[in-house]
């Protein structure tokens, strides 16, 4: 079976801090070094690839001069606060030598959670891969408490997955990939090549907890998995420290766990528009837009917007409407209700002079448009 990487144009890796921090001995510049220039070949050949490195706090841990990881979470906060300086420093660094910015981008799960953050992030990351910049992100340490200590990486690996729509989730591991019990204590078990994403009986095969620098275990990387699944993406499991593991995926070579999703990509953010029953609003469209959207698969601009409905924020989910009344489609609003009555009808050189400032051109982004 081949890597759903063979034809995935956006690609989110996300690695874990034993792997980041050579089993918390610091960051490991060589390691990073390999990934980076593996995402650059990827990026040559026209794809966008997002990076989620967990590392924050091993880093921090070392120049700390840690040796075990802290229970209290301002120390934790401090740590990361630490860490994020040297991790960020070789994230950039590796990139620069192949030519290619990057970019630090700390998020926290609030932050996907509620509807406009969650736009706000979509939008700066998608700007990001437009600009050819490869998004480093990891979780704010900083300022969360939840999240570090329940919350892992590879949660956030597949909703940054979820969130930019992307192909594929690659989770990169100090294992081979998920086995059908603990190889360090049953040497005759079997790695599983292939199998659906969310299919119950893999989080039996599971471990529990990660190491004693990471928080995450096999379990985790399942459950992101089947995350990932929901809007589409498959998601590939397999040892970091594989010899050019990115490359050999995205060519189509079977390594580690792949774990399918059942829906196709497409298909699974028209299900979650769709089912989104709850719309704020609407707008109805002028013929020439509706031709625009249904044809010629493009953005919802104001210009061709003729009427605003209801009371609607950045960030919900609102109706397109024809003349006629009937729906065409729905997506995620880039304006509010009283905002997109001050612009509609209006081109964009004048949102700056209605709204008091610059805003995105389009009110629904045909990333965040889909047809019913």
């Amino acid at each position: 079976m081949t890597s759903p990487l063979q034809h995935a144009r956006r690609i989110v890796v996300k690695v874990g801090s034993s792997l980041v921090t050579d089993e918390g001995r610091g960051v490991d510049a060589a390691a990073i070094g390999a990934w980076c220039r593996q995402m650059a070949a990827l990026v040559a050949e026209g794809r966008e690839l997002v990076m989620v490195s967990s590392g924050a706090i091993a880093e921090g841990m070392k120049r700390l001069g840690w040796a075990q990881r802290p229970h209290a979470v301002h120390e934790l906060q401090a740590a990361a606060a630490v860490g994020q300086m040297g991790l960020a420093q070789i994230y950039e660094s590796a990139l620069r030598e192949h030519g290619i910015r990057s970019a630090l981008v700390l998020l926290t799960h609030a932050d996907l959670a509620d509807r406009e953050r969650y736009l706000n992030a979509r939008s700066t990351l998608l700007t990001l891969l437009e600009l050819g910049v490869i998004p480093v992100i990891n979780e704010n340490d900083t300022v969360v408490t939840d999240e570090i200590k329940f919350g892992d990486n590879d949660t956030l690996g597949a909703l940054v997955t979820n969130l930019l729509d992307a192909d594929a989730l690659v989770i990169l591991t100090d294992q081979q990939g998920l086995y059908s019990a603990d190889p360090r204590k049953h040497p005759d078990a079997e790695l599983i090549r292939a199998a659906a994403a969310g299919t119950p009986e893999l989080e039996a095969f599971a471990g529990g907890a990660g190491s004693s620098i990471g928080r995450g275990g096999m379990l985790t990387k399942i459950l992101a998995a089947k995350r990932a699944a929901r809007s589409g993406a498959s998601t590939v499991i397999a040892w970091g420290r594989e010899p050019d593991v990115l490359v050999r995926l995205a060519a189509g070579e079977s390594i580690g766990t792949l774990l399918l999703a059942s829906t196709a990509k497409v298909a699974a953010r028209k299900q979650w528009m769709s089912d989104h029953l709850q719309l704020r609003g609407s707008v109805t469209v002028d013929n020439g837009a509706a031709a625009k959207i249904l044809e010629g698969g493009k953005s919802l601009l104001p210009v061709g917007v003729t009427k605003v409905q209801g009371d609607f924020q950045r960030g919900d989910v609102i109706a397109v409407l024809r003349e006629s009344g009937a729906e065409i489609g729905r997506g995620l609003s880039n304006y509010s209700s009283s905002e997109a009555r001050l612009i509609a009808r209006k081109p964009s050189a004048e949102f700056e002079r209605l709204l008091g400032f610059i805003g995105e051109p389009e009110l629904i982004h045909r990333d965040n448009l889909v047809m019913v």
